[in-house]
């Protein structure tokens, strides 16, 4: 597949992983996609898997609806085995965007331009303090509960020896 397509191989590895997790055969999902009234042979989905074949926008919608899922969620599908990206996640896209703020912006929550971008990633990380903050409180307390339970150590070994 080649590494120059990153739309391309996210479709294609996209497709193949939501077939397999709604436990679709090649063959079944071809079937389901001629019902409603998209035919697509079994061996032109394989290729598409395979990025051998291109897919075109009408054959993202109906795969999508097929498989239960969206486009959005096939375009931003990141492979698991895809090594770190060295450009964007997306065709013709910043090499700076994420997955999260991919996923955003096909989903029309976001737009990418400067100052939507840089609102984008203050609001990120004014949650991510806040999760901070919340995983701080609970480890504070996780030691509390350890210091606690230090100190019962001698009682324990004494009552239950």
């Amino acid at each position: 597949m080649p590494s120059s397509l990153p739309t391309s191989l996210a479709v294609s590895d996209a497709i193949t992983h939501y077939r397999q997790l709604r436990e679709l055969t090649v063959d079944e999902l071809a079937y389901v996609l001629r019902m409603l009234d998209h035919p697509i042979s079994a061996d032109a989905l394989a290729e598409m898997e395979r990025c051998a074949r291109p897919v075109t926008v009408d054959d993202l919608v109906a795969i999508s609806y097929a498989l239960d899922t969206t486009p959005a969620m096939l375009l931003s599908h990141i492979p698991i085995d895809m090594p770190e990206p060295e450009g964007p996640l997306a065709t013709g896209l910043p090499g700076d965007v994420d997955q999260v703020e991919l996923r955003a912006w096909l989903e029309g929550k976001t737009t990418l331009d400067r100052e939507s971008r840089v609102g984008w990633w203050k609001e990120r990380v004014a949650r991510l303090r806040v999760r901070s903050a919340h995983h701080e409180e609970q480890l504070q307390g996780a030691y509390a509960e350890l210091r606690e339970l230090g100190d019962l150590g001698p009682v324990r070994r004494i009552m239950f020896g």
